[in-house]
């Protein structure tokens, strides 16, 4: 069966494999020209992938593009979610959506996520992203079909990579213990993934055996020949043995561009517009994909985004906007930056050894080795297994060595959360993990590689010591603390986008103690406008309210500061909270009792700052009737969305507008109150 009308039981048009070539062909001239529309994306993957969706999608798999939904639809899961456009041009060629809407893609609040989401794009089964989960997924789907005796077929994509993941081995298993010959699983086997071959990351051949040692029936193919694909799709279909089977599908990385094949770097790339047309040539596809028409989609819609936007910001006399002004200037700088330069100078000490997670050169990690050779016996590659890598970090410590790891820190806190508890923590070792590119800062990703939640976790662990640097400065100084001076489990959270400086090598940094930010003057250097101390050293200064931040919230925290003197005259502390735990619990109760008002500021799902600052609060006999005003920013328990970042700070309302926004509005309730008490008092 192929596209269908599920009405009728027709079928509109049966491709022949000729036809299936050339829309693969034309698949990868969209697929191109909608990366470089979006200016992020996985442009090797997913020309490696495109004439296995394009068989699979409109010749081979049960689907009816008038409804998306039809139950009596194949399943199709993309466990490989980073390879989403591929999804999406399936479902578009096969009629589920328009062709020129996957223009969209990456852009705020678009069905066509950065990884798919499944209640954002009907035809789109799951939603995936988080390597490793859709084989799980699609046994389930397989069994329900089982249980319900319906006839559909499960088929799940995934990646050669994919395969380091244990969890894709514990579905293995189940896939054969269950006779889940409904279960087709194809494995994009282009040999690479980010941080280089998956041979020599970390090897997962020979795939063949391993999956019939398990009870698979093995299909291999060239994943690029239609005949063979076609082939070995209805082969699989048309089995019924009890067994599962898996497709193995040799493929090029970057198929049909000379530039993109087989190279590892466009993984996470996309193609300038140079590139495109470069791409567009090579594959014959000149004035045959309406480039024109799909960047004026996507430029209209990203200026009603914008527009949207811009109604939700709070207003003031004048744009505030970073670098917006003649004066207070910024200069910015990604916080990874840090960690990887306190690596780089640290690392001849023989206990450090650093465990890569295949985002090794984005999260900055692999400067540990990259110009000292000598310590790359000391450089451990774990591939894709961050549950595996947590645990053998906890092994390495227990023999007296410094173990590092990190990847996105919602993959090093919360995939891995039980090794943190149990072979971490519970034994107080001295592992250092790195939450890499935390908060909203993948921006394009989506949801699930946006850590929102990672806070929660990691500062509820006991003995896990939390540290949320403020910029690239204070990122190297918490570094080469918890390297070295620090001896126990840690756990340190930056950002991958670029963020103001804050902060120089004079500025004080002591674990567990915070700073105080304080607006002094005016000036052409945004940073140089303000003075910080520690927070025990700090004399108050009568100021009227308080903000408590951290990580990247604070360069906000301290212009919203600048917002709200300009506008209504008042004067700010701010708090900078680096060092989440052990909490600084003297310095919000000085500030709580001192200014009457303390606002929270935290870029994840409101909590893990707010409440801790307002449990010190309430809880100090101190305070005891004495009258505070509390107030928190953050993001408001929803999953993050796809968007620039720094369109995403205002639309999770957490800029230094929404601050000084909430700031101002608690202000006027305590100058009622105090209106109140002095018209009482008379």
């Amino acid at each position: 069966m192929a596209i269908t009308d599920s009405k009728t039981g027709k079928v509109p048009k049966q491709f022949n494999i000729e036809e299936l070539k050339e829309q693969a062909n034309l698949m990868r001239g969209y697929d191109l020209a909608c990366l470089c529309a979006a200016g992020s994306g996985h442009a090797g993957g997913t020309l490696s992938i495109i004439d296995i969706t394009t068989a699979l999608y409109m010749h081979v798999a049960a689907i009816d593009p008038k409804d998306p939904l039809w139950d009596g639809r194949d399943r199709i899961i993309w466990s490989t979610g980073h390879k989403a456009p591929a999804l999406y041009l399936g479902l578009a060629f096969a009629g589920c959506c328009d062709k020129k809407d996957v223009a969209l893609l990456r852009k705020l609040s678009s069905p066509f996520q950065g990884h798919p989401h499944w209640l954002k794009l009907p035809g789109s089964e799951v939603s995936s992203g988080s390597l490793g989960q859709g084989l799980s997924v699609a046994v389930g789907i397989a069994i329900a079909a089982k249980l319900d005796n319906k006839p559909y077929k499960t088929y799940v994509i995934m990646g050669d990579g994919e395969q380091q993941e244990g969890s894709i081995w514990e579905a293995v298993m189940e896939g054969a213990q269950y006779k889940l010959d409904n279960l087709i699983g194809i494995v994009d086997c282009n040999g690479l993934q980010i941080d280089g071959k998956v041979s020599d990351v970390m090897n997962v051949e020979p795939l063949d055996e391993k999956y019939r040692s398990f009870g698979w029936n093995v299909l291999k193919i060239d994943g690029h020949d239609m005949k063979q694909i076609v082939e070995a799709l209805e082969k699989a279909k048309a089995l019924n043995n009890g067994k599962p089977t898996v497709i193995l599908a040799k493929t090029v990385k970057g198929k049909g561009v000379s530039f993109m094949e087989d190279v590892a770097g466009w993984h996470g790339k996309t193609p300038n517009v140079e590139e495109l047309n470069k791409g567009l040539a090579e594959l014959n596809l000149v004035g045959k994909i309406p480039v024109d028409e799909l960047f004026a989609h996507a430029k209209a819609y990203q200026a009603e985004v914008e527009k949207k936007l811009e109604a939700k910001m709070p207003k003031f006399s004048r744009d505030y906007w970073w670098n917006k002004s003649d004066t207070m200037k910024v200069a910015m700088k990604p916080t990874r930056m840090g960690f990887g330069q306190s690596l780089a100078e640290n690392g001849d000490d023989e206990r450090i050894v650093c465990l890569g997670l295949d985002i090794s050169g984005s999260i900055t990690i692999s400067e540990f080795y990259a110009k000292n050779p000598n310590r790359k016996n000391r450089w451990l590659s774990m591939g894709i297994a961050e549950q595996s890598a947590t645990a053998a970090a906890a092994g390495l410590a227990k023999e007296g060595k410094i173990a590092v790891f990190g990847t996105y820190a919602t993959f090093a806190a919360a995939r891995n959360l039980d090794q943190l508890r149990v072979s971490v923590c519970y034994g107080n070792f001295n592992v250092m993990v790195a939450g890499a590119h935390g908060g909203v800062s993948v921006g394009p990703d989506g949801a699930t590689h946006q850590a929102l939640e990672d806070l929660f976790a990691m500062c509820g662990l006991p003995n896990m010591s939390v540290v949320v640097p403020c910029d690239s400065v204070e990122t190297k100084k918490a570094t080469d603390f918890l390297l070295l001076k620090h001896v126990g489990p840690k756990y340190i959270r930056f950002a991958r986008e670029a963020t103001p400086i804050v902060s120089d090598a004079n500025t004080p940094f002591v674990f567990g103690k915070a700073n105080v930010i304080r607006l002094r003057r005016e000036c052409e250097n945004f940073a140089e406008g303000f003075e910080t101390v520690l927070a025990s050293d700090y004399v108050g200064e009568q100021e009227d309210l308080t903000i408590v931040a951290c990580g990247p919230m604070v360069p906000e925290a301290m212009r919203a500061a600048y917002i709200l003197k300009k506008e209504f005259g008042y004067e700010t502390r701010i708090v900078n909270m680096h060092t989440m735990k052990p909490f600084d619990d003297d310095a919000v109760l000085r500030a709580a009792a001192e200014t009457g008002i303390v606002v929270t500021a935290e870029e994840h799902q409101i909590g893990p700052l707010a409440w801790k600052a307002s449990s010190v609060i309430t809880a100090s006999p101190a305070l005891y009737g004495t009258p505070v005003i509390t107030g928190y920013i953050g993001v408001k328990d929803r999953f993050g969305d796809s968007g620039a970042p720094w369109e995403l700070i205002k639309e999770f309302e957490v800029s230094a507008e929404h601050i000084a926004h909430k700031a101002a509005e608690l202000m006027a309730v305590k100058e009622r109150k105090g209106i109140a008490e002095e018209m009482l008092a008379r």
